[in-house]
């Protein structure tokens, strides 16, 4: 899991506006990956991902002492970042599971999905808003993506994260951190 936490950076999403005597533009094409509309926020309490046969309830994750994000203290349920937005909700949506503990956990797989594979999400309200993998990448756990992961977004997104990369038996941990990207491409429901 990451090894420090700050908190979101801002970014710009502003675009310049058209003069009023600029012709109208052509509508913009649409693109591979469209997005939904953020909705309410709504406590997490199931994560399914058909493509690796991920079907969990999800726990609260807070910060440790040190600062950095708790992580599920088994392998198995996942473990949703309670500082951010829930999913669905405008921003990055934080969930971390095991890829292995005393046996393959919960995300043992997610190192396999592919750009276009689906997530969906099961909130306190009943809703079930469903995200489109955008993005796999791996990261040395030292040059963890912090304003990647945790960075302000326009629209809704979810990363999924989990350890990966070379198992180092001296320290007993995984040496990279896997972040699968992830849009919001259907309403919660």
């Amino acid at each position: 899991m990451p090894t420090s936490r700050s908190a979101p950076l801002p970014t710009s999403t502003s675009a310049p506006l058209p003069s009023p005597t600029s012709p109208p533009s052509p509508s913009p094409t649409p693109t591979q990956f469209d997005r939904a509309v953020p909705a309410r926020r709504s406590t997490p309490v199931r994560i399914q991902i058909p493509a690796i046969r991920v079907d969990s309830s999800l726990m609260a994750l807070g910060l440790g002492a040190d600062g950095s994000m708790e992580v599920p203290p088994g392998g198995f349920p996942a473990g949703w970042y309670t500082g951010g937005p829930t999913p669905g909700e405008l921003g990055p949506a934080v969930i971390a599971g095991h890829i292995d503990l005393n046996g393959p956990g919960v995300f043992y797989r997610l190192g396999t999905m592919k750009p276009g594979d689906r997530v969906t999400v099961t909130r306190a309200d009943g809703s079930k808003p469903v995200f489109r993998v955008t993005r796999v990448a791996q990261f040395q756990k030292d040059q963890f993506p912090t304003r990647q992961v945790y960075g302000n977004l326009n629209h809704a997104g979810l990363r999924l994260i989990t350890c990966g990369g070379t198992f180092n038996t001296r320290t007993g941990h995984y040496e990279d951190n896997l972040v699968v990207f992830a849009d919001l491409v259907a309403p919660p429901r």
